[in-house]
C-alpha cells in the first residue's frame, strides 16, 4: 500500500461513517443492459469484505448514487448496508439529510467519489477520496487518491486505511499489520 500522509491519517481517525458513490467507485463504471432491459453491474468481493470489516468495527457505511437499480439494493442487503440512496439528483441535499439523521459532523464522515456529481460532498466531507481513474478535475479537492481503481479494490483500500488509522485493523482482520 502506498505511503499515506499524516494529515490523511489524522482525518481518518475521526471517521464514523463512510459514504460511497456506486458507479465508478463500487463498480468499474460500466453498465450492462441486456436486450430485455435488465441491468447488471460487477462488484469486487474485496470491496465487499472491506465494507463488512468497517461495519464489524462499528463504522457505518452508506451508498449515494444517481442511478437506481435493483442490483444495488441487492448488493447493499447482502453487505448489511442499510443507508442506501438511489436516483439522487442532488447529492449535497442527501448528504445534509444524512448528517441530520445521524447527528454526525463533516469531520466524522468520509466520502469516496469519482466524478463531477460527487464534488459537493467531497468539498464538505471530513475525509474526501477520489478513486484512481476518476475525473482528474477532482484531484485538487480530495485528501487522497486511491492506488486501486473503482470496482477493483478502491473501497477495500480505503477501508483498510481508515481501520488502521483508528487502530482497529488488527482486531477486525484477526492479524497484526
Amino acid at each position: 500500500m502506498k505511503h499515506v500522509p499524516a494529515a490523511f491519517q489524522k482525518k481518518a481517525e475521526k471517521i464514523k461513517l463512510l459514504l460511497l458513490d456506486v458507479d465508478g467507485v463500487l463498480t468499474d463504471g460500466g453498465i450492462i443492459i441486456d436486450n430485455r432491459g435488465v441491468e447488471a453491474k460487477r462488484f469486487d468481493v474485496r470491496d465487499g469484505q472491506g465494507i463488512a470489516l468497517l461495519l464489524h468495527a462499528g463504522i457505518n457505511v452508506g451508498f449515494i448514487t444517481g442511478r437506481s437499480s435493483a442490483i444495488v439494493r441487492r448488493r447493499a442487503k447482502e453487505l448489511g448496508v442499510a443507508m442506501v440512496y438511489q436516483g439522487v439528483r442532488d447529492k449535497a441535499e442527501i448528504y445534509e439529510r444524512i448528517k441530520r439523521k445521524t447527528g454526525l459532523q463533516d469531520r466524522q464522515i468520509a466520502y469516496v467519489g469519482d466524478d463531477i456529481p460527487d464534488l459537493p460532498i467531497l468539498r464538505r466531507a471530513g475525509l474526501a477520496v477520489l478513486v484512481r481513474g476518476g475525473w482528474p478535475g477532482l484531484r485538487t479537492t480530495v485528501d487522497y487518491v486511491t492506488k486501486n481503481e473503482g470496482g477493483k479494490g478502491a473501497v477495500r483500500e480505503i477501508s483498510e486505511l481508515v481501520l488502521k488509522a483508528k487502530g482497529k485493523w488488527s482486531d477486525v482482520a484477526g492479524r497484526n499489520s
